[in-house]
């Protein structure tokens, strides 16, 4: 059986998991009368909850003979090195583009790396029954990406599809046909992509994803570059410097069919399987036969751009609502997630009790801190710092991100007015059709942290903000940070509605009444820029003598719902984010205040 390996690149809901489901469905992977979940591909809560994808998976389909193993990537650049180690594995991509948004920079990220291996793209331009498109624009919008990606003749020479990825067809025109559902795509898929490059050799492969089996143990996919194996066969495996890892011998082949995986007997060149049996072999290691001394060399993936400190959760609450709590079991999982995770960073601080996680943004990390919490886990989480080097002449550089904002053009004065004032340099303002415009800047990730709500706010939730790093450029200065102080807890105990109430007007509260607090832990923002120690636990005094005006009952502001990702943007370098299974609350570093005031008075004379 001849065989295709294709990957779908896009930006964030520009329909790829939705098109691989019909994909699906219309090459009979399913039974008729089977069950299936919409968007299938996103198989972890946290990817169905936030309609995103996170994680790169594969699967195949069967079409005239051939068979197609088909890549769904994640469109957010936070989670770029899931994209870039599967190009490796597969020898063409559809890129899919929103009718109405057109490219979009993560669209940008992606192609990028894919046109620098060689691939030959197929575009499909999506949503093209939305009242909004732009049908000719967009495709002039893709030629020019191309181009100002280097692209060479033969790429920029690629085949356009048009339809609707939910309606589940794709046609040389925009008006169709309908009819023939997704056949077009897969037709041009077989006349457009070449077959797999097979290297004469033994068995040798790549790995590409990792995953653990509770049955099978550790599972490492990849595409196979020449030489067959089949179960039962010794291997080694060879790190990106040459030297051996471990050897060791298959105990499972798993092939990718449909949505299942099925063991097969023997792995062929150039098809995308999983094997068992190996107990340290990792991304980016060749798997291979004992034989070969040479590894494959893998793809160099951009380098990490904001840190976090992980920690020991040490709040007088520690321990009340997670069973995972204990310095060696973090360090456990997280040494576990950077195993699979090649554009994570974990390096051990020097009080040894906490741990510095670097990634590629902040939504990156805000999923791993995520995962962790429903496993059962109680952190620390320090705000996020952008990763700073230095160049050979000895000049700080930072992280410069590519941010595009769409937004509504009576809001556009407050949004260019706040990107200056993080330091970020305009480059480009053009309508973008409906009374809308695109905004394009360079600017620092120092000043886009925590950005996000206060955009939204400031456009009253119309905007759409999209980041893409860029490059590490010169230092940009001093950039100023949140303007009000906090309200701090003084007592522990469990917050009362009355005091709630008659502090309202020192600030929004974060906390309800019945909450437990702490001493140092953070109930709310104060009105001005120094922080307050205030008493949540103080009831009213009842006495014996009656009035004949009624107490007023107490009606209380809704507090601010604070998120992970919020609470992780808002808090300040001194602050950190208790995470548990069941709640997120806010503290101060140092909880005891005679402690804090000294901390703060020996920072200032180092000053």
């Amino acid at each position: 059986m001849s065989m295709r390996n294709i990957a779908i690149i896009a930006h964030v809901d520009h329909g790829k998991t939705t098109l691989v489901d019909k994909l699906l469905q219309q090459s009979g992977a399913f039974r008729e009368n089977q069950r299936v979940a919409e968007r299938v591909m996103d198989s972890n809560d946290l990817e169905k909850e936030r309609g995103i994808t996170i994680l790169a998976k594969a699967t195949s389909v069967v079409w005239k003979d051939t068979r197609i193993n088909i890549v769904d990537t994640p469109g957010h650049a936070d989670f770029g090195g899931e994209v870039e180690r599967i190009l490796n594995m597969v020898d063409s991509a559809i890129v899919l583009v929103d009718a109405a948004e057109g490219p979009m920079p993560q669209t940008k990220f992606v192609v990028s790396k894919a046109l620098k291996l060689g691939l030959r793209p197929i575009v499909a331009i999506n949503k093209v029954d939305k009242p909004d498109a732009r049908v000719t624009e967009v495709i002039n919008e893709v030629f020019d990406l191309f181009a100002a990606l280097d692209a060479t003749d033969e790429q920029l020479d690629f085949p356009i599809l048009y339809g609707s990825g939910k309606q589940g067809w794709m046609a040389p025109s925009p008006e169709g046909p309908q009819d023939q559902g997704l056949a077009p795509m897969y037709d041009l898929i077989l006349k457009h992509v070449p077959e797999p490059r097979i290297e004469e050799g033994p068995f040798r492969m790549i790995g590409t994803l990792l995953e653990a089996n509770p049955y099978l143990g550790r599972i490492i996919t990849g595409r196979v570059v020449s030489g067959t194996a089949k179960p039962n066969q010794n291997i080694k495996v060879l790190s990106g410097d040459g030297s051996t890892v471990e050897t060791g011998r298959i105990t499972k082949i798993l092939a990718f069919r449909g949505l299942e995986r099925t063991p097969i007997e023997e792995a062929i060149p150039g098809d995308i399987v999983s094997i068992a049996g190996l107990v340290k072999g990792s991304v980016a290691d060749t798997f291979c036969d004992p034989s070969v001394d040479t590894p494959i060399k893998a793809q160099p993936i951009d380098p990490p751009t904001v840190s976090m400190t992980f920690m020991v959760n040490d709040s007088p609450l520690a321990g009340t609502e997670g069973d995972k709590v204990t310095t060696r079991v973090i360090r456990d999982r997280l040494f576990k997630e950077a195993e699979g995770n090649v554009a994570l960073k974990i390096e051990e601080a020097s009080d040894k009790d906490s741990y510095i996680v670097s990634g590629r943004g902040e939504l990156q990390l805000a999923i791993l801190i995520e995962t962790m919490r429903r496993e059962g886990f109680e952190l620390g989480v320090s705000r996020p710092r952008v990763v700073l080097k230095r160049d050979e002449s000895g000049q700080l550089l930072e992280p410069i991100e590519e941010v595009v904002i769409d937004v509504d053009e009576e809001h556009s004065g407050v949004v260019v007015q706040k990107m200056s004032e993080r330091k970020a340099d305009m480059l480009e303002m053009k309508p973008s059709g409906g009374n809308r415009l695109r905004l394009v800047f360079h600017a620092p990730t120092r000043g886009l942290i925590g950005y996000q709500g206060e955009l939204l706010t400031d456009t009253r939730g119309t905007a759409i903000m999209n980041r893409l790093f860029h490059d590490y450029l010169p230092y940009k200065g001093e950039i100023g940070g949140r303007r009000n102080g906090v309200l701090i807890a003084m007592e522990t105990g469990e917050a009362v509605a009355y005091a709630l109430w008659n502090l309202e007007d020192r600030g929004p509260m974060m906390i309800e009444p019945g909450w437990k607090v702490y001493q140092g832990m953070i109930v709310g923002e104060h009105t001005r820029e120094n922080d307050l120690e205030v008493n949540v636990l103080k009831g009213k005094k009842l006495t014996n003598i009656r009035t004949t005006s009624k107490d007023e009952a107490v009606r209380l502001t809704p507090p601010i719902r604070m998120t992970l990702e919020r609470s992780l943007a808002w808090i300040d370098d001194d602050e950190l984010v208790e995470v548990t299974p069941k709640s997120i609350r806010l503290r101060k570093g140092i909880l005891d205040p005679n402690e804090r005031k000294r901390s703060q008075k020996q920072k200032a004379e180092v000053a």
